[in-house]
């Protein structure tokens, strides 16, 4: 009789934790079902990009982005080419990416600016730098392998009325410009909605929050990204014009070649 009323207690316990949203996941569970949930094989897209200076002076910049995964074939994980279309004087300047399933090989980076007709190659210790004057490092800029980081779960929290799981991410690399990261997860469409950026000493760097969540081929994702830097007073806001998934794109986009071309076609 003791025994099955320690059972009968243990199984309303186990439903109170559930009821009020305790979850045996870990931290590392979650990042991985936020990671599936936005898996694809391709895509490109189409996205206008702000940059709002510490007096509120904007600067707007089209891009274009192609991605493509390669599922660990011959080590590499993602490829992705970033072009600036607009305005003018930066159109054709472009940067191209490849990542790779080894958490321990660094990303290949390349950049390519049209004024000098020349291609650099962006290395490892230069990852950290902000990319084309915004406030995305080249690594921000790139995929990244969830266990780049471990991750924690520090428990549950309301952000603008949506209970969230509450990650804090810290770099395994010792050199990564970020201390830490703590990250808010949407249960259920699994999509980050927010990420505060800590840099070594612990203070609070960069604020990137995610809005206008659209469900594309069965792929939640947001069509805002806003990227908030208080160490520079500065701003990018990032809006999706156009998005596909999963097309047909040639592997040779994502060469040297076709980023010094400055366009795909």
């Amino acid at each position: 009789m003791k025994k099955v009323f320690i059972f009968f207690i243990m199984i309303i316990f186990l439903f109170s934790l559930t009821e009020f949203g305790y979850s045996q996941l870990t931290g590392r569970d979650i990042m991985v079902k936020v990671d599936e949930q936005r898996s694809v094989n391709s895509q490109y897209g189409k996205t206008k990009m702000t940059l709002i200076n510490k007096k509120g002076k904007k600067r707007v910049r089209d891009v274009l982005r192609y991605e493509k995964s390669y599922d660990g074939e011959k080590g590499i994980d993602t490829k992705a080419l970033i072009f600036f279309e607009y305005p003018p004087d930066i159109r054709g300047t472009g940067l191209l990416l490849w990542s790779y399933k080894d958490t321990k090989k660094d990303d290949d980076r390349w950049l390519y600016l049209p004024a000098l007709k020349k291609i650099r190659r962006i290395a490892g210790e230069s990852k950290n730098d902000y990319f084309m004057g915004t406030d995305f490092t080249y690594d921000d800029m790139g995929g990244r392998n969830i266990d780049e980081d471990t991750h924690k779960l520090l428990g549950e929290e309301e952000r603008e009325g949506v209970k969230c799981y509450k990650i804090e991410s810290i770099p395994v690399d010792k050199n990564d410009m970020y201390s830490k990261k703590i990250g808010w997860v949407v249960p259920e469409k699994w999509v980050v909605s927010r990420v505060d950026f800590y840099d070594k000493k612990g203070k609070l760097l960069k604020e990137l929050k995610a809005t206008d969540f659209r469900n594309v081929n069965n792929i939640w994702t947001p069509f805002k990204l806003h990227m908030n830097n208080f160490n520079k007073n500065h701003q990018t806001v990032i809006e999706i014009e156009e998005l596909n998934y999963n097309v047909e794109i040639n592997d040779q986009v994502f060469t040297t070649t076709t980023l010094q071309r400055g366009r795909v076609k």
